[in-house]
């Protein structure tokens, strides 16, 4: 049952965006930055954490979730050295996924061959 929910939470994420993309004039990077801030507000608002427990990874995987772990680490780092952690708390917490994204971008890179857009 946990993988259908993930599954429905998941793609009903992906239709919203979808949705947006083709009813509204937004850019997708418009899009993808408003899932990523609007994960922010709901962790804090405390509404996210009981989605990403109802839903697992069907929230935590996609933009909003990475907007949670920002927040979440924004506040474990201020609660832990002051105002400074406003500033390093965020990357510290996203930093393997960040990494990872790069590290496997470039593998991506080295391995596939670019083709001309036109």
């Amino acid at each position: 049952m946990n993988y259908l929910w993930a599954f429905i939470v998941g793609g009903f994420i992906c239709v919203v965006g979808q949705l947006l993309m083709d009813y509204t004039k937004l850019t997708p990077a418009r899009i993808l930055t408003g899932y990523v801030v609007g994960g922010v507000i709901l962790s804090a608002l405390g509404l996210y954490d009981p989605i990403a427990e109802f839903a697992g990874a069907g929230a935590s995987v996609p933009l909003l979730g990475f907007g949670h772990l920002l927040a979440q680490g924004v506040m474990q780092a201020v609660d832990e050295i002051g105002l400074p952690g406003v500033f390093t708390g965020g990357l510290t917490a996203a930093s393997g996924g960040i990494t990872a994204s790069i590290v496997f971008a470039l593998l991506a890179s080295l391995i596939g061959k670019s083709r001309d857009q036109n």
